[in-house]
């Protein structure tokens, strides 16, 4: 018998997601037939005193020897693209004695929100597939009395990178040593700064950046001394409907639902003008003016913006309901900040 919903248009698969599903189902059943078995990759997460944003990727990864110091002495970036997703993987998470049962995505992503008691700051639980060992996970749990965050892109705000030329992209990503990447300058002790002063404040790494390299983020964030924090990524693979995701959507989303888990939370945007930071924090800035402590932008250099594919125009922001700051590097945007008393002297 036919039903109501029988006559309603279906989505149209775009065939690329159709032949990726069946490339990396293809790659799993080779990687298993090895004696490999999936794992899953923890990212770090964040929550309240009620629950939490469980966040990671179910993987088959090839094995690989550490060298010295427990620390990779040479992380080329393609191998972290090398790993074999497992999607529609049944994930457990335990979390203070009690298992939920999840699911990840077609792309082995797990990223859900689990009821918690847990205390302010960062805690760990365990997560597992298939019965394997447990692997630790951390997420930062916000008290019910903070009224301030910090979310901060990546790309040319944390670290030096060329993202929006497709061919440099690929070489930043898949070829240069993962120690080779620069800090930008001077961003480190403004993020820093903002922690010391303000105990307890969640830190957001919000990027366009895929999954892939969260863990050389994690590494590289701890190596440069930058505060750690969330981490908010994407999947670069096609979707039903387009060739590559949108990392403006992405980072709009995100934005969104921060300001919706944490309404009495006010955020400080950090970004820069190479990309769509400043278009995408100037809407969210109109839509939740009460949600906004204030935008800092980096400004490229001439050559960081060649590279970069071009800059975004810094529209004038004078009449702007939240404090607007822009400079070429942190130490300028963190004396900007002092001087908006958004940063204590």
């Amino acid at each position: 018998m036919a039903t109501p919903t029988d006559d309603l248009p279906r989505p149209k698969v775009l065939w690329l997601a159709r032949w990726e599903r069946r490339f990396h189902a293809w790659r799993e059943r080779r990687a298993r037939k090895r004696g490999l078995l999936p794992t899953v990759t923890a990212f770090p997460g964040y929550g309240s005193t009620e629950w939490v944003r469980v966040l990671g990727r179910v993987l088959i990864v090839p094995p690989s020897s550490p060298r010295g110091g427990g620390e990779y002495g040479s992380v080329r970036g393609w191998r972290s693209f090398v790993a074999v997703p497992v999607g529609f993987a049944q994930v457990s998470v335990t979390i203070g004695g009690v298992t939920h049962e999840v699911v990840s995505d077609r792309g082995g992503v797990v990223d859900t929100v689990l009821p918690a008691a847990l205390e302010p700051g960062w805690q760990t639980f365990s997560v597992s597939v298939e019965g394997g060992a447990p692997v630790e996970m951390r997420a930062f749990i916000v008290a019910p009395d903070i009224r301030f965050g910090v979310v901060s892109d990546v790309d040319d705000t944390v670290w030096v990178t060329a993202l929006p030329r497709p061919l440099l992209a690929a070489w930043n990503s898949f070829v240069v040593d993962e120690h080779a990447r620069q800090p930008v300058a001077g961003m480190a002790v403004l993020l820093e700064t903002l922690v010391r002063d303000r105990p307890g404040i969640p830190v957001v790494y919000l990027s366009t950046g895929a999954w892939n390299i969260a863990s050389t983020l994690t590494r590289f964030l701890r190596r440069h001394l930058y505060p750690a924090g969330a981490t908010l990524l994407t999947d670069w693979g096609p979707t039903h409907d387009r060739w590559f995701r949108s990392g403006q959507l992405h980072k709009a989303a995100n934005l969104q639902r921060l300001a919706a888990e944490f309404p009495e939370i006010t955020w400080l945007l950090i970004g820069d003008d190479g990309q769509h930071d400043d278009e995408i924090y100037t809407t969210f800035a109109s839509e939740h003016p009460e949600n906004v402590a204030a935008v800092a932008i980096r400004r490229l250099s001439p050559a960081e913006a060649v590279l970069a594919g071009g800059r975004t125009a810094v529209n004038d922001h004078t009449a702007a309901s939240v404090p607007w700051v822009t400079a070429s590097h942190g130490a300028g945007l963190l004396r900007r900040l002092r001087e908006e008393g958004v940063v204590g002297d």
